[in-house]
């Protein structure tokens, strides 16, 4: 069973300074440091809060990479629960959980033409490593069993209601029609074709 370990404020967001507060734990299982982001004090959360699981994207969160909408899908999610309150699990997945490194090495192969799967199968990598177990953890230490979801990935809503969590509702990101990158209209498209996601990409600005 996983446990709240430390809780601090802080103020977090790209351009101001939104309140949070950022939670770490003890217990979680797969050994990376995992924490959440409460918008809003804990007790003063509804009973189904807006929940989003954010896999880390250095070259996406922090580089405002043009090869993915990470770091856009982020700064909505930070918004978003600035006005309405809710709870970001960012968990230390890299690169659909392959690693910084290897990403960068599928990046090149990307460069050569191969699509975000093609090039982490080429590498010896399946299409996704995540696993969200530690998230189902994290939401049960903070004693949360129904959501609002916010994800455009199917697997996440498999991966919470198998576990237990009621997904009361699924509430699409938007940041993918707002970002209009010159690279990544091919990924949108790939994660729509390959992974399921539920992206309307007739509405993808164009750069």
């Amino acid at each position: 069973m996983a446990e709240v370990r430390a809780r601090v404020a802080l103020n977090v967001g790209q351009h101001s300074h939104i309140p949070a507060e950022i939670v770490s734990f003890s217990g979680l299982k797969d050994g990376q440091e995992h924490v959440a982001l409460i918008f809003n004090k804990a007790d003063e959360l509804e009973a189904t809060p807006l929940i989003r699981m954010h896999s880390e994207c250095l070259t996406g969160d922090v580089f405002h990479s043009s090869r993915c909408d990470c770091g856009e899908q982020l700064n909505e999610c930070i918004e978003t629960m600035h006005q309405q309150g809710g709870i970001l699990l960012y968990l230390r997945q890299e690169g659909r959980g392959i690693g910084l490194y290897n990403k960068i090495d599928a990046y090149v192969l990307q460069s050569q033409g191969m699509n975000t799967y093609e090039a982490n199968n080429h590498l010896g990598f399946a299409d996704d490593l995540r696993e969200f177990g530690d998230a189902v953890l994290m939401l049960q230490a903070l004693n949360v069993p129904k959501v609002r979801l916010m994800t455009n990935n199917p697997s996440k809503i498999k991966a919470l209601k198998e576990a237990g969590i009621d997904v009361d509702m699924v509430v699409g990101t938007q940041a993918h029609i707002k970002a209009g990158h010159v690279g990544n209209k091919a990924y949108l498209e790939t994660k729509v074709k390959h992974g399921s996601h539920m992206l309307d990409i007739k509405k993808v600005a164009k750069p």
